[in-house]
């Protein structure tokens, strides 16, 4: 049977429409779709940029707390209100998969929030126990 663990990151979008932050399904980690929200304080900045690299902040705690990393990253998933926006971010999201190179898909959609100009996604594999 494959253990379920599901990681909460205080976020009070996850209590009110009720999901979890991140889901390890045995050797598979699977981070939902993170905003530039600061989660302890629920403020976003108005900067892209800014956001994208909040973004990847918050995936790095829920990886850490999964077990793994940025380098386990196998498939991401990048959904921006403004296409424009998203050569901008290229840099920050560069340093995080540029060594990596997962699957990736950018999609032009409409978020939850207004304020939120940039929503990434991620799947990741726990490292093989040594």
């Amino acid at each position: 049977m494959t253990q379920r663990r599901a990681i909460l990151s205080g976020s009070t979008f996850e209590e009110r429409i009720g999901y979890a932050r991140a889901v390890v399904d045995g050797d598979r980690v699977h981070v939902s779709g993170t905003t530039g929200f600061d989660y302890t304080t629920m403020t976003i900045s108005d900067d892209v940029v800014e956001q994208a690299e909040q973004c990847l902040r918050n995936i790095g705690a829920a990886l850490a707390e999964a077990g793994c990393g940025f380098a386990d990253v196998v498939r991401v998933r990048y959904l921006l209100p403004d296409r424009a926006d998203f050569e901008p971010c290229w840099p920050v999201l560069r340093r995080c998969f540029g060594d990596v190179r997962p699957a990736a898909t950018m999609l032009e959609c409409g978020l939850a929030d207004p304020r939120m100009k940039i929503e990434i996604e991620v799947d990741a594999r726990l490292p093989k126990a040594s």
